[in-house]
Formats: C-alpha cells, structure tokens, sequence
C-alpha cells in the first residue's frame, strides 16, 4: 500500500468531521493534535488535553486547519471563558498556564528557527492586569448591526460581543451606546461582498493614565446625523473618518472632528503623549511601561550612549531611552509619526533625542553619516521582522549591544541568528506579558559584541 493511501496520511476533505486529542499549542495559539486516523489538525479554540470534534476548513498535504465544534472531553486544564470573546482565545487557560506556554514558546522559536541549543530566555513578566487592559479597541459592524470581532479566521462574519473582558468598563459602556444609537437610527452596516452599506468600525482610545476616552466612526461615504451621535456617546472627543477604499481596515481615510481633539493623550514612563488617529501606540499602556523600562535596562544605559531607535514610531521608546542616554536618533518610515515624535519631545522638554522620516532599508546610511555611529541600536520592526537588507545595515552600524523588541518570536529567532553568525552573542531575552487571555507574545533581546 502507497503511503498517499495509508489511513494513517489520508487526507480529509473539507467539512469532513474528525474526533480529534489536542496534545501541543502552537505559536499563533491553535491547539495541535491528531485524528483518530493519524493526520496533524491544527484547531482553534482547542488546549493540550482536550479531545474534540472539528470540521475540517482547510486540508493540506500534511495537516489540516479545523474550526471546534464540540469538547468531547475537556482538559484537565481548561476552565469556564469568562465572555464569548473571538479576541481572547486563551481564557480558558488558567493564567499561570498561559505563561508557561509563552515562555516556552520563546524558548522554541530560538532553538528550532534561530538554531541556539540553550537560548538564555529568562522567566517571562507578567501583566500587570490579567483583563480589561487594552487602551484600543477596533470593533466592527455586522450586517444585523452586531458590533463586535471578526470570528476567528473569517473575513465575512462579525460576533457580537456582550462584554469585552479586555476592555475597561468605560470602553463597553461606550460600545453599548454607539450600538443602541445606530440601531436606533436605523443605519446600515457596509457589506464586505458587495461593498453597499455605511458603517465598518468603532475604534476607540482610552488614557489609561488622562482618563480622555476617544471614540471614532469609520464608514463608507455617505451622511448620518454626526452632530447628534457625537451629543450621545459618553467620550471626550468623537471623530468621524468615512473610508471609500474596500479594505478591511481603519487607517487612512478622511477624519472629521465632531466633538473635543483629534488627539488623545497619554502619560507613559513620566513623559505626555499625543497620539493621533493612525499612530501606533502600545494598547497595554501599564506594560508597555514594563517593556521600555527592560529596553533602557538592557541597553546599559549610563548617560554616556548615543542610541539609534530604529522604526521609532511617535517617538515612545526614543524618548523613555532619552532620560538616560547621551543622545537618541529616531529613524521612521510614517511621516506623520515622525511629527508626532519631534512633536512629543518638543512637549516633554526633551533636547537630545532627533527624528528622521524615511524607510530603515535606505536611511540607515545617510542617519549614521550624521549622527556618527552609535553604542546602542534599539529595533522595534513590525511582526514579519526585519529583511535581510535591514540586517545588514544594522550589522554596518558596529554597535556594542542591540536590543531586539519583538511581537513575534518566530521571526526574531532568524533575525537573531543573522546577528550571531556576524559577530553578535545573544545575552538575554526576556518575555513580557503584554496581551494575557491571547496566544500573542511580546520579547526583548539582547545582542552583545566586543
């Protein structure tokens, strides 16, 4: 018998049902287990110990991609969610349990995808706050008006949410109030096939530390009664952003003021902050605090350091690092981040920190030819991590320590690698805990030559 034909490979069509045991977690969060006739199925919604039952939604040649449909017999692990929540997947894990798995997780990319035999990751920190920690939530519209998430892996179906247990209780109660108003006006949700419609999202900002609560609509062109909707919700600040492009996505658009600023402030580490509507800003304001005071830690910093912070946003870790460094010099691709930046340390009265507009790839060179070669590069880079172009530009800078901020191990351990075979030796790499209930990790490394 071929081994296309043995039972133990077959592979199962799609919507086919499987009974399956969950015995691993795998980064990004699904539970992985086995059928019963030996295929790898990968399900969300599923821990190590649970047997289940799955509908195949995609079949590959090795392994499977299955959504669950029944817990057959739950693990000895999992415990009761406390709200449908397609945004906290993890919930079901006592919360000792997700650091574990985190750590673990760490420790796995390193040595399965960066090849370090003993990587030195250390115990992860965790949250300050187990729930109701995010400072910005993007919901979005359903066509019966639910407002809520995307279910998991779906583009087309939006759960409603009746309690966001990663939310304050301001946050819900102002997403309680923009749902009763627009039913109430009888709008129509956009429609993600064929692209009629009027409403897509809710974003709202909270600062967690002003206690300034900003609420933003994001429609499809058209007119609703603004001036009464911004009148109905419990924010200091309504913005209403119509979005003509069919993206699934907040960013861009035309921004209109109906009530209070444009943008929202908040204090990080001692310093103000404005953050305007497309910056990024780190949606755990007490860990992000945690996450930057390791960064300067494990820079050295002693007041005698030029540090080059690459992909620096609005300018949060350039100007945390500031406070202890010679000189800071902030390279971002976003324009309109960069002002925030010069903006930011105009604001807090900091005068040794210096920002560049221009893309990583290109401005590394022309930066380092001005600001003469630093003691410590800082790299914040986006989830797929750096290319190999990046890298090396980073390598050209000959700095004595870099410090890698990562939201996805799995590419800092090839990046990590790249620097090691160049000279580097990986000292430290510290987990941090910023989004607990979910299977996403944040961590810092640390990189040393001599």
């Amino acid at each position: 018998m071929s081994s296309a034909a043995h039972p133990a490979t077959a592979r199962p069509r799609r919507d086919a049902e499987l009974e399956v045991s969950i015995h691993a977690l795998a980064h990004g969060g699904a539970g992985v287990g086995r059928a019963d006739e030996g295929f790898v199925v990968f399900v969300r919604g599923a821990v190590p110990g649970d047997r289940v039952r799955v509908r195949v939604r995609k079949a590959k040649r090795s392994f499977a991609e299955a959504d669950l449909v029944e817990v057959l017999e739950p693990s000895p692990d999992r415990i009761e969610p406390r709200a449908a929540h397609p945004g906290a997947p993890w919930q079901v894990l006592p919360y000792e349990r997700q650091l574990e798995e985190k750590e673990r997780q760490v420790a796995d990319a390193l040595t399965r995808l960066g090849g370090f035999e003993d990587p030195p990751v250390e115990p992860i920190v965790p949250a300050v706050s187990q729930w109701r920690y995010r400072n910005k939530v993007e919901y979005s519209f359903g066509p019966e008006l639910e407002l809520g998430f995307h279910r998991a892996g779906r583009w087309d179906l939006i759960d409603e949410v009746t309690e966001d247990v990663l939310a304050s209780e301001r946050v819900d109660e102002l997403r309680r109030a923009a749902a009763s108003w627009v039913r109430e006006e009888g709008l129509s949700a956009y429609d993600r096939e064929d692209h009629s419609g009027l409403l897509r999202n809710l974003v709202v900002r909270e600062g967690r530390r002003t206690g300034e609560l900003q609420a933003r609509l994001v429609t499809s062109p058209g007119e609703f009664r603004a001036v009464e909707l911004a009148a109905a919700l419990p924010a200091d600040s309504v913005l209403w952003t119509r979005a003509a492009g069919v993206a699934e996505s907040t960013r861009g658009g035309k921004t209109e003021v109906l009530k209070g600023r444009q943008a929202i402030e908040e204090e990080l580490s001692g310093l103000r902050f404005s953050i305007s509507t497309d910056a990024f800003f780190q949606t755990n304001t007490e860990m992000a605090e945690l996450l930057y005071a390791s960064a300067a830690e494990l820079a050295g910093l002693t007041g005698r350091e030029r540090v080059v912070d690459l992909f620096c946003g609005i300018g949060t870790i350039a100007l945390v690092l500031a406070l202890e460094a010679r000189e800071v010099w902030g390279v971002e691709v976003v324009e309109s981040a960069v002002a925030d930046a010069i903006a930011n340390a105009k604001r807090n009265g900091v005068d040794n920190a210096s920002f560049f507009a221009g893309d990583v790839r290109t401005a590394m060179r022309p930066l380092l030819e001005e600001s003469g070669k630093p003691d410590v590069v800082v790299i914040d880079p986006p989830r797929a991590g750096l290319s190999q172009k990046v890298v090396r530009r980073v390598l050209e800078a000959e700095a004595k320590r870099i410090v890698y901020v990562s939201c996805n191990p799995t590419t800092l351990a090839p990046n990590a690698r790249q620097m090691v075979d160049a000279g580097y030796e990986l000292r430290a790499v510290r987990p941090v805990d910023m989004f607990p209930q979910t299977p996403h990790i944040e961590c810092l490394a640390l990189l040393e030559r001599d």
